[in-house]
């Protein structure tokens, strides 16, 4: 069994351990393979029904298309030693889509939890779940409860998955539970302001991608993304393959990261102040 470890993985290998084919390697040999690389990447998952529509197929038949890119796309990633990777799949908005869309969409899903957690708990992936379960069916509290259950031990690639997620809300939810606490004012800093987010544990992104050609945040991750580099191909999702994750992690690591600063010292921990 191949784990996807946290630490640098092989060059040119897939989650099995696999070399690509030739056509894959030419693209993988021009991407950074260095510091240059971003420790957690987080995916606005955008596309699907245009695709579909380009097809001339049902908006479910991109979706159900988009899904099926899931296990490619961590694959190429884990190829890269990328130890985090966040995949923004559904909106507390997006329930204001049609009904049979919705529905449709959750049966996809539920096919995806079922078919992908045992595969990615054997190759050592921990999972995480951002976002809220109320709202979501007994059955599919329970698939994605067991999902989490299967892979909590594991201690490879974290890959999280937004689902009934939405940034403003994560805030106003983080500080419920700080004024529950009742914490004084002066005892409210970034450090654990964060450790209430859903994100708790997580370094913060250091490169956004979406996909399908739109520029903005849908409510992704607005707390946790200050800093971090967005990158916007025009690629739908389903689509959404090696050639256009190497020129996102080029185009990454030609960027000079000043948090806020004059120059690129500052690497972590807290902004260096605008």
């Amino acid at each position: 069994m191949t784990v996807i470890s946290k630490k640098a993985t092989p060059a040119n290998t897939d989650l099995a351990g696999r070399q690509p084919r030739q056509s894959e390697r030419t693209a993988a040999d021009a991407a950074p393979r260095n510091a240059s690389l971003p420790g957690h990447v987080a995916i606005i998952m955008d596309g699907n029904g245009r695709w579909a529509q380009v097809q001339g197929k049902p908006r479910l038949a991109g979706h159900r298309a988009g899904t099926a890119n899931l296990r490619r796309v961590i694959e190429v990633f884990a190829s890269y030693g990328i130890p985090y990777l966040t995949l923004y799949a559904f909106s507390t908005e997006n329930w204001t889509r049609p009904r049979t869309e919705v529905e449709g969409l959750f049966r996809i899903l539920s096919e995806v939890v079922d078919r992908e957690a045992q595969f990615l708990a054997d190759k050592g992936v921990k999972l995480r779940h951002l976002g809220t379960l109320e709202g979501l069916s007994p059955a599919m509290r329970k698939r994605v409860n067991h999902a989490l259950a299967m892979t909590e031990h594991n201690a490879g690639m974290t890959v999280s998955i937004a689902f009934n997620y939405g940034g403003r809300a994560e805030i106003l939810e983080a500080v419920r539970r700080i004024v529950e606490q009742g914490l004084r004012p002066e005892e409210i800093e970034e450090t654990m302001f964060s450790q209430h987010l859903y994100t708790a544990g997580l370094p913060d992104p250091d490169l956004v991608i979406r996909t399908g050609g739109e520029v903005r945040l849908s409510n992704f991750l607005l707390w946790q993304t200050a800093y971090s580099e967005y990158y916007a191909t025009p690629t739908f999702w389903p689509d959404f393959g090696r050639e256009d994750i190497e020129k996102a992690l080029h185009a990454y690591s030609q960027r000079q990261r000043r948090y806020g600063g004059l120059n690129s010292n500052h690497t972590s921990g807290a902004p260096a102040g605008d």
